[in-house]
Protein backbone atom coordinates (compact mmCIF):
# COMPACT_ATOMS: atom_id res chain seq x y z
CA UNK A 1 0.00 0.00 0.00
CA UNK A 2 1.11 3.63 -0.69
CA UNK A 3 1.46 5.67 2.73
CA UNK A 4 1.41 8.87 2.64
CA UNK A 5 2.66 11.22 5.48
CA UNK A 6 0.40 13.27 7.61
CA UNK A 7 2.96 16.32 7.68
CA UNK A 8 4.54 16.22 4.44
CA UNK A 9 2.04 14.57 1.86
CA UNK A 10 4.85 12.81 0.33
CA UNK A 11 4.27 9.23 -1.08
CA UNK A 12 6.11 5.92 0.27
CA UNK A 13 6.96 3.08 -1.74
CA UNK A 14 4.31 0.63 -1.82
CA UNK A 15 4.27 -1.33 1.77
CA UNK A 16 2.28 -4.03 3.53
CA UNK A 17 3.08 -1.66 6.96
CA UNK A 18 4.09 1.98 7.04
CA UNK A 19 7.61 3.27 8.11
CA UNK A 20 8.47 3.94 11.58
CA UNK A 21 9.58 7.26 9.88
CA UNK A 22 8.90 9.92 7.15
CA UNK A 23 13.47 11.00 6.36
CA UNK A 24 11.45 14.00 4.65
CA UNK A 25 10.34 15.20 7.80
CA UNK A 26 13.26 14.10 10.00
CA UNK A 27 15.27 16.21 8.25
CA UNK A 28 16.63 19.57 9.97
CA UNK A 29 14.09 21.63 7.13
CA UNK A 30 10.81 19.80 7.97
CA UNK A 31 9.67 18.58 11.01
CA UNK A 32 7.78 15.76 13.24
CA UNK A 33 4.51 16.49 14.98
CA UNK A 34 4.87 16.40 18.51
CA UNK A 35 2.51 13.47 18.89
CA UNK A 36 4.83 11.63 16.15
CA UNK A 37 4.90 10.21 12.97
CA UNK A 38 1.47 9.87 11.41
CA UNK A 39 0.54 8.03 7.94
CA UNK A 40 -2.61 8.06 5.72
CA UNK A 41 -3.49 6.88 2.44
CA UNK A 42 -5.70 8.35 -0.72
CA UNK A 43 -8.86 6.47 0.31
CA UNK A 44 -8.55 7.76 4.04
CA UNK A 45 -8.48 10.73 2.25
CA UNK A 46 -11.29 10.40 0.05
CA UNK A 47 -13.19 9.03 2.63
CA UNK A 48 -12.93 12.29 4.46
CA UNK A 49 -14.13 14.51 1.93
CA UNK A 50 -10.57 15.59 0.73
CA UNK A 51 -11.14 16.84 -2.77
CA UNK A 52 -8.98 18.84 -5.50
CA UNK A 53 -9.77 22.30 -6.00
CA UNK A 54 -8.75 24.52 -9.61
CA UNK A 55 -8.37 27.80 -10.08
CA UNK A 56 -7.00 29.77 -13.27
CA UNK A 57 -4.24 32.04 -12.37
CA UNK A 58 -3.29 33.71 -15.70
CA UNK A 59 -4.09 32.56 -18.86
CA UNK A 60 -2.68 28.93 -19.17
CA UNK A 61 -1.83 28.79 -16.06
CA UNK A 62 -3.92 26.54 -13.41
CA UNK A 63 -3.47 26.23 -9.77
CA UNK A 64 -4.35 22.68 -7.95
CA UNK A 65 -5.28 22.83 -4.06
CA UNK A 66 -6.28 19.97 -1.84
CA UNK A 67 -9.37 21.01 0.20
CA UNK A 68 -9.25 20.49 3.24
CA UNK A 69 -5.46 20.94 3.20
CA UNK A 70 -3.10 18.01 2.58
CA UNK A 71 0.58 17.47 4.22
CA UNK A 72 2.41 21.11 3.58
CA UNK A 73 -0.51 22.49 1.47
CA UNK A 74 1.74 23.45 -1.78
CA UNK A 75 -0.64 24.58 -4.88
CA UNK A 76 0.40 22.82 -7.83
CA UNK A 77 0.68 24.67 -11.35
CA UNK A 78 -0.20 23.37 -14.53
CA UNK A 79 1.36 25.21 -17.13
CA UNK A 80 -0.14 25.15 -20.82
CA UNK A 81 2.33 25.65 -23.66
CA UNK A 82 0.95 24.50 -27.23
CA UNK A 83 2.91 21.19 -27.06
CA UNK A 84 1.49 19.96 -23.57
CA UNK A 85 1.71 20.73 -19.54
CA UNK A 86 3.66 20.86 -16.82
CA UNK A 87 2.62 19.60 -13.48
CA UNK A 88 4.85 21.72 -10.86
CA UNK A 89 4.92 20.88 -6.88
CA UNK A 90 2.24 17.94 -7.41
CA UNK A 91 -0.20 18.30 -4.40
CA UNK A 92 -0.40 15.04 -2.14
CA UNK A 93 -4.07 14.04 -2.81
CA UNK A 94 -4.93 13.19 -6.35
CA UNK A 95 -9.01 12.92 -7.74
CA UNK A 96 -10.91 12.52 -11.45
CA UNK A 97 -12.24 15.65 -11.28
CA UNK A 98 -8.72 17.17 -11.55
CA UNK A 99 -7.44 14.74 -13.23
CA UNK A 100 -9.77 15.36 -16.20
CA UNK A 101 -9.02 19.16 -15.85
CA UNK A 102 -5.57 18.53 -16.94
CA UNK A 103 -6.36 16.11 -18.94
CA UNK A 104 -8.93 18.89 -21.14
CA UNK A 105 -5.62 21.04 -21.17
CA UNK A 106 -3.98 18.90 -23.63
CA UNK A 107 -1.10 16.07 -23.40
CA UNK A 108 0.78 16.06 -20.01
CA UNK A 109 4.53 16.03 -21.12
CA UNK A 110 5.49 15.71 -17.15
CA UNK A 111 5.41 16.43 -13.65
CA UNK A 112 8.33 17.99 -11.54
CA UNK A 113 8.90 19.41 -8.42
CA UNK A 114 10.64 22.49 -6.69
CA UNK A 115 12.64 19.98 -3.44
CA UNK A 116 11.66 17.09 -1.84
CA UNK A 117 8.95 18.74 0.21
CA UNK A 118 7.02 19.04 -2.84
CA UNK A 119 6.90 15.51 -4.40
CA UNK A 120 3.77 14.97 -3.08
CA UNK A 121 1.95 11.90 -4.82
CA UNK A 122 4.10 13.09 -8.08
CA UNK A 123 3.71 8.91 -9.08
CA UNK A 124 0.14 8.92 -8.86
CA UNK A 125 -0.73 11.99 -10.70
CA UNK A 126 2.10 10.65 -13.46
CA UNK A 127 0.25 7.42 -13.97
CA UNK A 128 -3.14 8.86 -13.74
CA UNK A 129 -1.54 10.94 -16.81
CA UNK A 130 -0.13 8.11 -18.84
CA UNK A 131 2.60 7.09 -16.89
CA UNK A 132 4.48 10.55 -18.24
CA UNK A 133 8.05 11.20 -16.94
CA UNK A 134 8.50 12.29 -13.15
CA UNK A 135 11.47 14.62 -13.44
CA UNK A 136 13.79 14.60 -10.35
CA UNK A 137 16.77 17.07 -9.72
CA UNK A 138 19.70 14.64 -9.87
CA UNK A 139 20.80 16.03 -6.80
CA UNK A 140 17.77 15.66 -4.75
CA UNK A 141 17.55 11.58 -5.82
CA UNK A 142 18.58 10.13 -1.98
CA UNK A 143 14.84 11.68 -1.37
CA UNK A 144 12.59 10.00 -3.51
CA UNK A 145 10.63 7.84 -1.70
CA UNK A 146 8.62 5.90 -4.12
CA UNK A 147 11.08 4.32 -6.74
CA UNK A 148 9.61 4.15 -10.40
CA UNK A 149 10.89 3.83 -14.13
CA UNK A 150 8.65 7.04 -14.68
CA UNK A 151 12.15 9.07 -12.70
CA UNK A 152 14.19 10.50 -14.95
CA UNK A 153 17.24 12.21 -13.56
CA UNK A 154 18.52 15.66 -14.75
CA UNK A 155 21.08 18.17 -13.78
CA UNK A 156 20.96 21.65 -14.38
CA UNK A 157 18.69 22.05 -16.81
CA UNK A 158 15.85 20.20 -18.37
CA UNK A 159 13.69 21.50 -20.94
CA UNK A 160 9.65 20.39 -20.98
CA UNK A 161 8.80 22.23 -23.79
CA UNK A 162 9.61 24.89 -26.22
CA UNK A 163 10.12 28.24 -23.87
CA UNK A 164 9.53 25.90 -20.53
CA UNK A 165 12.38 24.92 -18.80
CA UNK A 166 13.54 23.52 -15.48
CA UNK A 167 16.79 24.91 -13.53
CA UNK A 168 18.18 24.01 -10.79
CA UNK A 169 19.48 26.34 -8.39
CA UNK A 170 20.08 25.49 -5.10
CA UNK A 171 20.07 26.60 -1.59
CA UNK A 172 16.97 24.68 0.01
CA UNK A 173 17.87 21.51 -0.95
CA UNK A 174 20.60 21.06 -3.17
CA UNK A 175 18.48 19.69 -6.49
CA UNK A 176 16.25 22.99 -5.46
CA UNK A 177 14.82 23.85 -8.96
CA UNK A 178 12.67 26.39 -10.57
CA UNK A 179 10.67 26.38 -13.82
CA UNK A 180 10.70 29.38 -16.07
CA UNK A 181 8.03 29.92 -18.71
CA UNK A 182 8.83 32.62 -21.10
CA UNK A 183 5.32 33.41 -22.79
CA UNK A 184 3.56 33.65 -19.41
CA UNK A 185 3.17 36.98 -17.87
CA UNK A 186 1.82 38.41 -21.46
CA UNK A 187 5.10 37.37 -22.63
CA UNK A 188 7.27 39.20 -20.04
CA UNK A 189 7.96 35.62 -18.38
CA UNK A 190 6.95 33.88 -15.39
CA UNK A 191 9.47 32.01 -12.95
CA UNK A 192 7.61 29.14 -11.10
CA UNK A 193 9.94 29.71 -7.61
CA UNK A 194 8.80 26.73 -5.49
CA UNK A 195 10.93 27.51 -1.84
CA UNK A 196 13.56 28.85 -3.97
CA UNK A 197 12.39 32.66 -3.74
CA UNK A 198 9.80 33.14 -1.29
CA UNK A 199 7.16 36.09 -1.63
CA UNK A 200 6.88 38.09 1.60
CA UNK A 201 3.43 39.41 2.89
CA UNK A 202 5.17 42.90 2.42
CA UNK A 203 4.85 42.19 -1.72
CA UNK A 204 7.81 44.12 -2.21
CA UNK A 205 10.71 41.41 -1.56
CA UNK A 206 11.47 38.07 -0.93
CA UNK A 207 12.91 35.31 1.28
CA UNK A 208 15.57 32.63 0.66
CA UNK A 209 15.98 30.08 3.70
CA UNK A 210 17.70 26.68 4.58
CA UNK A 211 14.20 25.61 5.96
CA UNK A 212 11.15 28.08 6.26
CA UNK A 213 9.36 26.48 9.13
CA UNK A 214 12.26 26.51 11.41
CA UNK A 215 14.00 29.57 10.68
CA UNK A 216 17.43 28.47 9.02
CA UNK A 217 18.78 30.85 6.74
CA UNK A 218 21.16 30.68 4.06
CA UNK A 219 24.43 32.12 4.09
CA UNK A 220 24.84 35.57 2.20
CA UNK A 221 27.42 34.11 -0.67
CA UNK A 222 24.83 31.19 -1.35
CA UNK A 223 21.51 33.67 -1.57
CA UNK A 224 24.04 35.98 -3.91
CA UNK A 225 24.56 33.08 -6.05
CA UNK A 226 21.14 32.07 -6.31
CA UNK A 227 19.95 35.69 -7.28
CA UNK A 228 22.56 35.68 -9.77
CA UNK A 229 21.80 32.48 -11.67
CA UNK A 230 18.27 33.97 -11.69
CA UNK A 231 18.73 37.26 -13.11
CA UNK A 232 20.06 35.41 -15.85
CA UNK A 233 16.54 34.05 -16.97
CA UNK A 234 13.78 35.79 -19.10
CA UNK A 235 11.10 36.76 -16.20
CA UNK A 236 8.98 39.46 -15.21
CA UNK A 237 6.38 37.65 -12.70
CA UNK A 238 7.54 35.19 -9.81
CA UNK A 239 4.95 32.63 -7.98
CA UNK A 240 5.93 30.59 -4.71
CA UNK A 241 4.39 27.43 -4.33
CA UNK A 242 1.57 28.89 -2.25
CA UNK A 243 -0.07 30.87 -4.63
CA UNK A 244 2.20 34.14 -3.54
CA UNK A 245 3.02 36.18 -6.00
CA UNK A 246 5.11 39.16 -7.18
CA UNK A 247 3.52 40.24 -9.83
CA UNK A 248 6.09 42.61 -12.04
CA UNK A 249 9.45 43.53 -11.58
CA UNK A 250 10.15 40.35 -10.03
CA UNK A 251 13.88 40.41 -11.14
CA UNK A 252 14.28 43.92 -9.11
CA UNK A 253 12.24 42.33 -6.05
CA UNK A 254 14.71 39.47 -6.04
CA UNK A 255 18.37 41.65 -6.19
CA UNK A 256 17.67 43.97 -3.55
CA UNK A 257 15.82 40.92 -1.16
CA UNK A 258 19.63 39.47 -1.91
CA UNK A 259 21.80 42.18 -0.85
CA UNK A 260 19.53 43.08 1.77
CA UNK A 261 20.05 39.48 2.99
CA UNK A 262 23.39 39.19 2.49
CA UNK A 263 23.89 42.88 4.06
CA UNK A 264 22.46 41.57 7.24
CA UNK A 265 24.12 38.05 7.11
CA UNK A 266 27.35 39.92 6.39
CA UNK A 267 27.07 42.13 9.58
CA UNK A 268 26.55 45.53 8.13
CA UNK A 269 23.66 46.33 10.13
CA UNK A 270 24.85 44.98 13.37
CA UNK A 271 24.85 48.44 15.10
CA UNK A 272 20.71 48.62 14.46
CA UNK A 273 20.51 45.44 16.45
Amino acid sequence: MIRICETCAVETADLTEPPEECSVCEDERQWVPQDGQRWTTLEELRARGTRIVAAEVEPDLWGLRADPEVGIGQQTMVVRTPEGTLLFDCVGFIDDEAVELVRSLGPTLAVAASHPHMYGVQTEWAHALGDVPVLVAERDREWVRRATPLVELYDDTREVATGLTLHRVGGHFRGQAVALWTAGADGRGVLLAGDAVFPNPDRRSVSFMRSYPNRIPLSGNVVQRIAGQLEALPFDRLYNNFGAVVPTDAKGVLRRSADRHAAWTRGDFDHLT
